[in-house]
């Protein structure tokens, strides 16, 4: 529990003290070359701002993933988005959370003609058996492409992305 104790405090009086009224000429001037350092620092500084938000943004845009969680929190079979929608050669990674072992597997009758399965899926028989393990695929072609997991297909473990 706080306490509040009181304290005097004592003010300065200030009485008998003079004013006194300055004239123009005690007015302090900046040098011009001082202004021009001032705003060329100023700008330089803007500019490296500038350029370190631009480098951000552009290693955020080379970097974008989204993350698809395989096994929902409270333990259900499912893909956690099952449904989402990325640009074209964004990156997803696949992260195992509950329910495992799970893989990841596009179904080659519901992906973009051209595209070959094989060579964005895990192999049927590989799992990712332990929390945390990933699997990262990136698609480029647009369109719809329905994935699943093969264990846990029949439970219903089945996702879809749409790429721009």
């Amino acid at each position: 529990m706080a306490s509040v104790t009181s304290a005097t405090v004592a003010i300065p009086s200030f009485t008998g003290l003079k004013s006194t009224i300055s004239k123009p000429s005690a007015i302090v001037r900046i040098p011009k070359t001082s202004r021009k350092l001032t705003v060329k620092s100023s700008l330089k500084d803007f500019g490296v701002a500038a350029v370190a938000a631009a480098a951000s943004i552009a290693l955020a845009g080379n970097a974008m993933a989204i993350d698809v969680l395989l096994g929902s929190g409270d333990g259900a079979l499912a893909f956690v988005p099952n449904e989402f929608t990325i640009a074209k050669g964004e990156k997803i990674v696949f992260k195992n959370n509950a329910g495992f072992p799970h893989n990841v597997v596009f179904d080659e009758d519901e992906i973009p003609s051209g595209v070959d399965a094989s060579k964005i899926s895990m192999d049927e028989q590989d799992l990712l058996n332990a929390a945390g393990e990933t699997y990262e695929v990136a698609l480029i072609e647009p369109g719809t492409y329905s994935f699943y997991c093969a264990p846990h297909q029949g439970a219903g473990m089945v996702g879809k992305v749409t790429v721009n």
